[in-house]
C-alpha cells in the first residue's frame, strides 16, 4: 500500500483540528504526550545538550510567561509541562506534541540568524498547544485510543527521519489511512490562528515582531531546496505567500525597538551546526575557518572560533580546540555593549574542550571564572563531570564525592525529570560509597528516559543490596521500595491501556 504523493507531503504534526471535544480531555492529552515522550527520550535523535537547552529555555520561558499573562493558557492546560526539547536532525523543523511538548530540530537553530526568528517559531508551536489544536481534531476520531495515537505518531516519526515511505505505510495499514490523514493534518485556519496568537506572544515576551516574517521567508526557501516529497520530519509549516505577507503587515504596525542579544544566538547557531553534522569533512572545514576572516564583524569571527573549537574537540585535535576556545572567549569579551551570557557560553566551551582532553583540573578552573548564573544547569553538570573525572584519575576525595552527591541530590529534588543529573548523581554516589543511593539514582535516570523495565530492574537490585547489607540505610531502602511499587504500577497501567483496559495482573508486581 502506498499513499499518493500529495498525501505523503501532507502527513505532519502537530495541529489536528477544528472543534474541541470532550473525548480527548486535558488529562488524556497529557497522558498521551507523556507516553510519546517516553519513547522519544529513548530515540538516539533525542539530544540533551545542556548549553543549547539553556539557550532555548531563555527564548521559551518568556513566551510561556507571556501566554499565561495574556490569558492564552486556560486553567485546564495550566498543568502541562510546557517542555521544549532538541532533535538531532539537520532538517529545518519544529513541532508540537500533545500535552505541551515542543521539539526543535538543530537544523532550525542553525538556519536562524537571530533569536527573534527562532522565538517566532516557538511562539507558533506554543500557540498550537494553548489552542489545543491536536486535541480538537483527535476528538473527531473516537477510534483513536491514547496508545494507538502515540503509536501512529511514533511510526511517522521513524519513517520521516529515515525517508522510508514503506515504514509510514506500515504505520497506517489496516484501513486507518483516512483517520490518520484527518488526525495529522493542519488546516489552514489552524495555521493562521497559530500565526496570529504566536505573533501576540512574540511581542508580549519582548521579541522583535519582524522575526516571524523573516523566519517564514527562510523556511520557505529551505523547504523549496530540501523537500524531497517524502515525509519531512513533522513538517509543521505549510507556508503560503499570504501567511508571509500577513506576518510582514503585523510587524509594520507593531512599534518598539526590541530584539535578542546577537552574540549569544550566534554561538548557539554555531554549536547547532557542529552537533548536527559530525561528518569529518564538515568538521575539518569548521576547524580551518576557526581563525575567522580579518575585517569581518565580531559576530562572525566569534561564531567561527566557537565552531572551530568545538569541531576540533570532537575530532580530538585538542591543541587547536584550546586555542580556538581561548580566541572565542577573548572575542566575546570585546563585545560592546558587553554580553555576559556570550562570555559565559565561551567559558563553558573552554571547560568542555578541557574535559575532552582529560584535564579536569583545568576545566574546573574555567568553570570557576563564570560569574553569570554559575549555578545553572550547564555549569552544574559540567562541574559534576569534571569532579568525577578527577576522582577517576586518582584525584579528589571521598569527602568531595559526598559533597557533590548532596549538591546533585538538591538539584534533582528541584528538577526530578533531569535524566543527566540523575545519572551523574548515580556515579557520584557510587564513588562516595553510597551504594543504595547510587542504584536508586540510576533507576530514576532510566525512568525519566522512558526505560521503565531498566528502572525496575535497578530498584530490585537496590532491594537485594539493602537486604544483604550489614548496616542498611533504612531511609534509602524505604524510598526504593516505594518507588518500585510506583513504577511497577505505572508499567502495569500502560500495559492495560495497550490492551484496551483488559489484561492479566503483572506477575512482577510486588505485594502491597
Amino acid at each position: 500500500m502506498s499513499l499518493p504523493a500529495q498525501a505523503q507531503a501532507q502527513v505532519r504534526l502537530p495541529s489536528l483540528g477544528e472543534s474541541a471535544s470532550e473525548d480527548f480531555s486535558v488529562g488524556t492529552e497529557r497522558r498521551t504526550g507523556e507516553q510519546i515522550m517516553r519513547e522519544i527520550r529513548r530515540d538516539p535523535a533525542y539530544l540533551d545538550d545542556p548549553v543549547l537547552l539553556e539557550y532555548m529555555q531563555s527564548l521559551w520561558q518568556p513566551l510561556v510567561a507571556a501566554a499565561r499573562a495574556r490569558g492564552d493558557v486556560e486553567p485546564g492546560i495550566g498543568q502541562f509541562p510546557f517542555e521544549i526539547f532538541l532533535v538531532l536532525d539537520r532538517s529545518v523543523n519544529a513541532f508540537a506534541l500533545p500535552g505541551g511538548y515542543v521539539g526543535v530540530h538543530l537544523g532550525l537553530i542553525a538556519l536562524t540568524s537571530a533569536g527573534d526568528e527562532l522565538a517566532s517559531v516557538l511562539a507558533h508551536e506554543l500557540s498550537h498547544v494553548t489552542q489545543r489544536h491536536i486535541a480538537r481534531s483527535v476528538g473527531n476520531s473516537q477510534r483513536a485510543s491514547m496508545i494507538g495515537l502515540a503509536g501512529l505518531i511514533l511510526g511517522i516519526l521513524a519513517a520521516s527521519r529515515t525517508g522510508n515511505v514503506d515504514m509510514a505505510n506500515a504505520a497506517i495499514m489496516g484501513g486507518q489511512a483516512a483517520a490518520i490523514q484527518g488526525q495529522l493534518n493542519f488546516s489552514r485556519d489552524m495555521e493562521r490562528e497559530a500565526d496570529r496568537m504566536g505573533f501576540g506572544m512574540l511581542g508580549a515576551a519582548g521579541f522583535a515582531p519582524s522575526g516571524m516574517s523573516a523566519m517564514f521567508e527562510k523556511m520557505d526557501n529551505a523547504s523549496r531546496l530540501n523537500d524531497n516529497g517524502a515525509f519531512p520530519y513533522l513538517r509543521t509549516h505549510p507556508l503560503t505567500v499570504e501567511r508571509v505577507a500577513e506576518a510582514r503587515s503585523r510587524a509594520l504596525f507593531d512599534g518598539g525597538a526590541r530584539g535578542t542579544p546577537p552574540l549569544r544566538h550566534a554561538l548557539a547557531q554555531a554549536r547547532a551546526r557542529v552537533l548536527m553534522d559530525t561528518d569529518p569533512q564538515q568538521l575539518n572545514r569548521l576547524q580551518d575557518q576557526a581563525g575567522g576572516v580579518p575585517g569581518t564583524p565580531l559576530r562572525e569571527r566569534l561564531a567561527a572560533a566557537y565552531a572551530g573549537a568545538l569541531a576540533a574537540s570532537v575530532q580530538r585535535n585538542h591543541a587547536l580546540a584550546e586555542k580556538a576556545a581561548a580566541d572565542a572567549l577573548a572575542l566575546a569579551r570585546q563585545a560592546a555593549p558587553r554580553e555576559p551570557l556570550a562570555e559565559r557560553a565561551a567559558q563553558l566551551l573552554q571547560a568542555q574542550v578541557r574535559l575532552a582532553r582529560g584535564d579536569a583540573a583545568a576545566a574546573l578552573a574555567a568553570l570557576d571564572t563564570i560569574e553569570v548564573d554559575a549555578q545553572g544547569r550547564a555549569p552544574t553538570l559540567a562541574r559534576a563531570q569534571a569532579l568525577l573525572d578527577q576522582r577517576r584519575a586518582g584525584g579528589g576525595s571521598v569527602a568531595t564525592m559526598r559533597e557533590l552527591t548532596e549538591r546533585l541530590q538538591t538539584w534533582v529534588s528541584d528538577h526530578p525529570n533531569d535524566a543527566a543529573a540523575w545519572a551523574l548523581l548515580s556515579a557520584s554516589a557510587e564513588a562516595a560509597g553510597l551504594k543504595l543511593r547510587s542504584l536508586r539514582a540510576g533507576a530514576e535516570a532510566r525512568a525519566v528516559s522512558g526505560d521503565l523495565n531498566g528502572a525496575i530492574d535497578r530498584l530490585r537490585a537496590g532491594q537485594a543490596a539493602a537486604r544483604s547489607a550489614s548496616a542498611p540505610d533504612f531511609i534509602e531502602a524505604s524510598v526504593i521500595d516505594a518507588r518500585l511499587r510506583e513504577l511497577v504500577a505505572q508499567r502495569r497501567a500502560l500495559a492495560l491501556e495497550a490492551r484496551g483496559g483488559r489484561g492479566p495482573r503483572d506477575d512482577d508486581e510486588p505485594p502491597p
